[in-house]
């Protein structure tokens, strides 16, 4: 039996108990194809796989590289690309190889690669409010009348409310979340097919106008997802060993920049106050807990999508027992 203490440090591992809750717990708010899981948030076809047995055929997808290893996983049915590519080459050669892959469109540009490149299907990207990607709702219906003239079947429009899942007072998230949608329906009144895609981890019992939503995060779950008080269980920590302690009271960690996604803050360690992160290393204080030279401590990130895709396996575990091991398998471009 594999346990915690065969593993080399740090090690990204998944609770199997609160991941298969956290997968239920979705799939009967967004049973089927009203949920179309974002592998960004996860990487790991394996993962795909448990969503796809629940009924979610359907997936969301951030790389080429995504949309390459799911359909070589045989996860192909129905793959969305949100987002914008100005090379198209590598998506229509899935197409070719039997997948069925939709590419987000904002432009004349990428109305061209996709016609070029192999795409035979694409939705027009929205701007909601969000400032990324999206052609304004306005100018939808026009774009996707050229990418029909251009021969690519138009599925619908997406768009992402990236901007208020993290919203904290409730009546001012559902007032957002409209808003949003309402410049989404109205694009896509003008663009016309099946698909209003959106939403997002944050926004999944909210949004109630997009025929699908694009959650991801919520199966491993993050600190920062937690505390704006989605309902989903921390399944996915890091784990890491103690490699000193100084006597003036502070204590180091063997992981850091390079295992850890930042950009949301520091990763947290119960018991203790973290105090930053570098390259290798994580330097905390005890905050109600002891710590000691050689300890195994558990650390959840603060956001966990940049964080997994650091690492290249993670381990499905129950208590100190290893049950699987799973490649973090799409990763890279």
């Amino acid at each position: 039996m594999t346990t915690l203490a065969d593993l080399t440090t740090p090690a990204l591992l998944v609770e199997r108990a609160l991941l298969d809750a956290n997968l239920q717990a979705m799939a009967d708010v967004l049973p089927g194809t009203r949920l179309r899981p974002h592998v960004k948030a996860f990487k790991t076809t394996a993962l795909a796989r448990r969503m796809a047995a629940l009924g979610h055929t359907g997936f969301t997808c951030a790389t080429v590289r995504e949309v390459e290893g799911m359909a070589a996983a045989g996860l192909g049915q129905d793959l969305l690309l949100a987002n914008e590519v100005l090379d198209c080459r590598r998506l229509g050669a899935v197409v070719a190889q039997g997948a069925r892959v939709t590419v987000a469109v904002d432009s004349e540009l990428t109305v061209a690669a996709a016609a070029a490149g192999g795409v035979r299907e694409v939705v027009i990207d929205v701007n909601v409010g969000l400032p990324r990607c999206g052609v304004e709702p306005e100018q939808a219906g026009a774009l996707a009348d050229l990418a029909r003239a251009t021969g690519l079947v138009v599925r619908g429009v997406m768009g992402y409310e990236g901007h208020v899942m993290l919203v904290e007072d409730p009546a001012d998230k559902a007032r957002q979340v409209e808003e949003c949608m309402a410049r989404l329906l109205k694009a896509s009144a003008d663009v016309g097919g099946d698909l209003v895609s959106a939403g997002g981890t944050g926004t999944f019992d909210l949004n109630t106008w997009a025929g699908e939503i694009q959650a991801g995060s919520y199966c491993l779950m993050d600190t920062t997802y937690a505390r704006a008080g989605a309902p989903f269980a921390q399944a996915l920590t890091l784990l890491a060993t103690v490699i000193s302690a100084n006597p003036a009271g502070w204590y180091v960690a063997d992981l850091g920049l390079k295992a850890l996604g930042m950009d949301h803050g520091n990763p947290s360690i119960a018991g203790a106050a973290v105090w930053y992160c570098a390259d290798e290393h994580t330097v905390f204080s005890a905050d109600g807990a002891q710590f000691e030279v050689g300890q195994r401590i558990r650390v959840a990130p603060a956001h966990v999508d940049p964080t997994v895709a650091l690492h290249e396996r993670m381990h499905l575990v129950d208590g100190d027992e290893v049950f699987e091991s799973w490649d973090v398998d799409l990763r890279g471009w």
